[in-house]
């Protein structure tokens, strides 16, 4: 049995930034209730109230905070890496990789199995194809994007790490000035597949200052947060960037599929926001009942992002199994029942956290971490030879996976419908298949014995 969030948070060491993890957790919350904000659901189909009610889209500007969650990440991974390269004889980047994949892999691939055979069923069965259905079949996938590109970044945090350690600032301006340069070639000169580079340059950047952080270095956050806020408004008022920031239905330009300028802009107002904020939430975290809170989120923070659509669909088939009619989205009778639905998507939500949850919990170590000095003296850093070149090679299938599952969504498994993943058709099956693949190269890169990661 693992240790009760009770334990955990009275064995929290008093130089742990609680911060963080407050900020990872509240950067998930607030991206499930604003996915359960947007999906309206009609007779027609899914929608996205934001395309429905387009000022809304202002909302945008609060709601899309998975910048703050990629850069917490950063600021853990820049801590992880050096804690293991400290204790750690030889190579560790197999090691890092495979530690913090696990916690965040087993989860997902559960909910894909789950959901595949799900899928499956409905379509041998013959459904599958009606409005709802087909829809929550893409839909219910979509969010996974946000989890290849944190394998990516996982992967990259070695080499970026050392930039950092040489450069500071300028490694971030950098990828900075490479993602700006990217939309000037892709609206500026038309360079075709050019925009798919910034799945890379713009969230990267935003990690990178998850670094900058680990080292103390962002030290005026409110000059980077009117920054980057005056540089949004900026690029959305004149530029050719929408004002919505995240994807809406028929764009012809969108900030997040690719990532824009303008997103990394955003990003940067929000670093900056947050860290204006640390010192009073600091001071709230102190308080013994708060912080077992932010710890038992944190435990099961992952399961509840990867099943919250799930939940609120089921709160939607509900109202319509029970012969119900389905309010017209944005009318007055739809914001009434809003508080409804989160009620009730709430508590699907934590019915499927309780009954998945401990896919998410790490695996009880078993002996001295993998690629650790066990006191022989035989070096364990020369028996995983080649594991670091392997834990690459399936991290990279994993992402690819699981990035290719998000854009085909699981409504054609059968009929080999396909979706264009960085400019390379790819259907649902081979994505699962790739995804699955890498974790188990991943899994071999090193021996059974686990790695713990604290940060």
């Amino acid at each position: 049995m693992g240790a009760t969030a009770s334990e955990i948070a009275a064995a929290t060491p008093a130089a742990r930034d609680r911060y963080v993890d407050l900020l990872r957790v509240a950067s998930l919350g607030t991206v499930i209730a604003g996915h359960w904000l947007m999906a309206a659901v009609s007779g027609d189909g899914i929608g996205n109230l934001l395309a429905i009610v387009e000022p809304l889209q202002v909302l945008t500007w609060g709601l899309q905070v998975m910048p703050v969650f990629f850069f917490v990440g950063g600021f853990s991974h820049a801590l992880s890496y050096r804690s293991l390269a400290r204790r750690t004889e030889g190579p560790v980047y197999a090691a890092f990789l495979r530690a913090r994949l696990r916690r965040l892999l087993r989860p997902t691939l559960v909910f894909v199995a789950v959901w595949t055979g799900f899928a499956l069923t409905v379509q041998l069965l013959g459904g599958g194809g009606g409005r709802l259905s087909g829809a929550a079949l893409r839909l219910v996938t979509q969010p996974l994007w946000f989890i290849g590109i944190y394998l990516a970044m996982v992967a990259f945090t070695p080499p970026l790490l050392r930039l950092h350690q040489r450069w500071g600032w300028g490694a971030f301006g950098a990828l900075a000035g490479a993602a700006a340069l990217v939309d000037l070639l892709r609206f500026a000169g038309g360079v075709p597949y050019v925009e798919f580079l910034n799945f890379a340059f713009v969230w990267l950047a935003v990690h990178q200052l998850g670094f900058l952080r680990a080292d103390g270095r962002i030290r005026r956050p409110g000059a980077l947060a009117a920054a980057g806020l005056a540089g949004a408004v900026a690029l959305v008022a004149y530029g050719p960037y929408p004002l919505s920031m995240v994807g809406m239905p028929g764009e012809k330009v969108s900030n997040m599929a690719p990532p824009t300028l303008a997103l990394l802009a955003h990003g940067i107002w929000l670093v900056g926001a947050v860290e204006l904020l640390k010192a009073p939430a600091t001071a709230w975290l102190a308080r013994p009942r708060v912080w077992r809170r932010v710890v038992a989120a944190n435990g099961v923070a992952m399961t509840a992002f990867l099943w919250h659509l799930t939940a609120m669909l089921a709160v939607y088939a509900a109202q319509l199994g029970l012969g119900l009619r389905l309010p017209e989205p944005a009318g007055a009778l739809w914001w009434a029942q809003v508080p409804v639905r989160f009620a009730a998507a709430a508590a699907l939500t934590g019915a499927l956290v309780a009954l998945f949850r401990r896919f998410e919990a790490p695996a009880a170590s078993s002996g001295p971490a993998a690629g650790t000095s066990s006191g022989t003296g035989r070096g364990p850093g020369r028996a995983a030879t080649g594991s670091g070149p392997r834990a690459a090679l399936g991290t990279a299938l994993c992402l690819l996976g699981i990035l290719g599952l998000s854009s085909t969504g699981l409504g054609g498994l059968l009929h080999g419908h396909s979706a264009t993943l960085i400019a390379v058709p790819v259907t649902a099956p081979a994505a699962i298949a790739m995804a699955l693949g890498g974790w188990l190269l991943v899994e071999r890169s090193g021996t059974s014995r686990t790695v713990r990661l604290g940060s």
